[in-house]
């Protein structure tokens, strides 16, 4: 697979001697509920480039689950963490305050969705971001009910997997969960009843969000709604934006706050810096993470001033929240973003993945679904001949993607799409490289599968 490739090199095998033994310590000292996409270990990357230790290079479609929207060690925020570490690693926020902890809260605030007076708190990571979101709502609202969505995603903490839709791996044999959580169902437009149009589904699903208010939880006891914009391991779902605007507007009618989950679909991902300036909504708190300083761990909730201050000194926070190399790493992915128009990028990405896949569709009829905003893409696998997920379908793909030398990941509740989330840096030349590997993977797949039939 490496002949004539210009950026992807694998001479050594996945995983090649080092990686094996490697493996091996991994499989001795990490427990297995720490689960492994790829077997590769990485040690060194940049941009879209992947290197592993046996110097195989790979071209990384899956930009550590949305966490790499600037790619791989940008220079700017490499260089501005180096110069933090040279004044100040830690000194924690609640002890000794620090210049970029208020600089990010600022620039945040600046730049989400909505033309109204805000706060941030900074944490360490999306699950608990979501977490403090919740508590700032309830807080608020001296309401105790949360609403999320089937298939949503919201991090793997006792609250996060309350909220989440996927029992298996983030939930099975792990309840009791978190009370007072409750889950509506969310659009998914590909799977729709044939005999309803998108108009007359769109409106059914919107009927069915009040009911849901009259048979599970009355609207009273509600302190917020929270929703992905895009839904990310769900299956790279796009609400119809009439459902999104509708929900929005419920939720406003009855002092229900609007918190916007957007740990994946933020920081230019979707062809917007915010999907939630596509859906034409400003959530009253929004949950950010992945994307917002290139692989530091850091995460933020930003929302109205009023809803931020409703909680009392010493009731938000943690020792690591807001971490200086964090906040200085974030400052420098924004400024990247916002330089380069990262968001517009996105938009091209997304067309170019989209428009690969919809020609070979008739080649490939397998091929389901094409969908996604901006460079948040997801392509549908069905078994033709079953009509049923082709989750093992995609499980081979990902896996020969990876020998071939591209990092790609499935999602979906049946694990049955295939997602990308490349960085928004990539090159045309290592997009084109990486796709045409994607679709000899595919044939390589269904050739096996062909050849097993027989």
């Amino acid at each position: 697979m490496s002949k004539n490739r210009k950026f992807v090199n694998v001479l050594a095998g996945v995983p090649g001697p080092k990686g094996r033994e490697l493996i091996e310590l991994r499989n001795q000292f990490v427990p297995n509920g720490v689960g492994n996409n790829t077997p590769v270990f990485v040690e060194k990357a940049n941009g879209t480039i992947v290197e592993d230790v046996d110097g195989n290079k790979f071209l990384d479609f899956a930009g550590a689950i949305g966490t790499l929207n600037v790619g791989h060690t940008p220079m700017n925020v490499v260089q501005a963490i180096k110069n933090q570490t040279d004044l100040l690693i830690h000194s924690c926020f609640h002890v000794g305050m620090y210049k970029p902890y208020i600089d990010l809260a600022k620039k945040l605030a600046e730049i989400t969705p909505g033309d109204f007076a805000k706060k941030t708190i900074l944490l360490n990571s999306g699950a608990e971001a979501v977490e403090n979101a919740v508590k700032i709502a309830r807080k608020y609202t001296g309401r105790s009910g949360i609403v999320s969505f089937t298939r949503g995603f919201h991090g793997r903490t006792l609250l996060g997997m309350s909220l989440t839709s996927k029992v298996k791996p983030y939930k099975y044999k792990m309840g009791p969960f978190a009370p007072a959580t409750f889950k509506a169902q969310f659009p998914y437009l590909s799977n729709r009843p044939k005999d309803l149009s998108e108009d007359e589904y769109i409106n059914f699903c919107i009927a069915q969000f009040k009911d849901f208010l009259l048979t599970d939880v009355s609207p009273d006891e509600i302190a917020a709604v929270i929703m992905e914009p895009v839904q990310g391991e769900g299956g790279f779902i796009v609400p119809p934006k009439k459902f999104v605007k509708e929900i929005y507007t419920i939720c406003k009618s009855y002092g229900i706050l609007f918190i916007a989950d957007e740990i994946q679909t933020g920081f230019g991902r979707t062809g917007e810096l915010f999907a939630s300036t596509y859906f034409e909504i400003e959530p009253d708190l929004l949950t950010m993470s992945k994307s917002l300083a290139a692989g530091v761990p850091i995460s933020a909730v930003t929302g109205r001033l009023e809803i931020m201050d409703a909680a009392s000194p010493g009731e938000l926070g943690g020792t690591y929240g807001g971490s200086p190399l964090g906040c200085v790493a974030a400052l420098a992915v924004i400024e990247k973003i916002q330089n380069e128009k990262l968001w517009i990028r996105a938009k091209a990405i997304g067309e170019k993945i989209k428009l690969f896949f919809s020609g070979l569709k008739d080649d490939y009829p397998i091929i389901y679904d094409i969908r996604g905003l901006g460079a948040m893409v997801g392509i549908e696998f069905i078994d033709h001949a079953t009509g049923q997920p082709a989750k093992d379908f995609v499980a081979a793909l990902t896996k020969r993607c990876c020998e071939n030398g591209v990092i790609i990941l499935s999602a979906g509740v049946h694990s049955n799409v295939l997602r990308f989330l490349t960085p928004l840096t990539i090159l045309d030349d290592e997009l084109d490289e990486g796709l045409d590997i994607i679709k000899q993977s595919i044939h390589q797949v269904v050739s096996q599968l062909v050849s097993e039939v027989k």
